[in-house]
């Protein structure tokens, strides 16, 4: 059961939470509920669980596709073609 939660904001601030919010797509409650979830979570014994939506923008399917984005993303050089040279004898 939610519960209503009354809360001052300079124009900064509410400015930079409306503008959070309709980059993704929610409501400022949403956003308000997810930085308390933030805020209030215990901390990750997993140092590499902890970076967990760390970077903004990256796919929603990142976990499920990380394979092919990272084939997509890392550029490699195509393995050198070596020829074999035979040597060529020198007569004398």
């Amino acid at each position: 059961m939610t519960k209503p939660l009354q809360v001052y904001l300079d124009d900064d601030d509410l400015e930079r939470l409306e503008a959070f919010a309709r980059e993704r797509g929610w409501t400022k409650s949403q956003a308000i509920r997810t930085a308390v979830r933030a805020l209030t979570r215990r901390p990750s014994t997993d140092p590499v669980l902890e970076l967990s939506g760390d970077i903004d923008g990256l796919p929603p399917d990142l976990s499920r596709e990380f394979d092919r984005y990272l084939s997509e993303t890392f550029v490699a050089e195509p393995p050198a073609t070596y020829r074999v040279r035979r040597r060529t004898t020198v007569r004398r």
